[in-house]
């Protein structure tokens, strides 16, 4: 089983099943990870607000998992999922849409 941290969290990623692009990384409690195992939607872990959220629970962009692997350490999963609309909150189709290059910040070609 997944071991979660001092802080009981673990790092996910979610990876598009049908083009293994990887959309964003956020972190899980017990919760989030028994919800999304119930439900099929990948849920999360808000450190900052300090609470669990459904991925697309105001947007309507959820994440439906097919299938979770979990690292060698048993500390980091690895979601495989079929996104329903933009993965990153600023509406952009993964949170990975900038490189850093040369110290800074630039728009990555898709």
């Amino acid at each position: 089983m997944p071991k979660f941290d001092a802080n009981g969290l673990l790092t996910g990623v979610a990876v598009d099943i049908a083009g293994g692009e990887v959309l964003m990384v956020a972190y899980l409690n017990e919760e989030a990870l028994a919800k999304t195992q119930e439900t099929g939607f990948a849920h999360f872990y808000s450190r900052s607000r300090g609470k669990l959220w459904m991925k697309g629970e105001t947007s309507g962009h959820v994440l439906r998992v097919q299938e979770i692997l979990v690292d060698c350490d048993q500390d980091a999963i690895v979601m495989k999922v079929v996104p329903e609309g933009p993965a990153c909150h600023t509406g952009a189709p993964n949170c990975f849409y900038r490189k850093l290059e040369n110290g800074r910040l630039l728009p990555r070609s898709q």
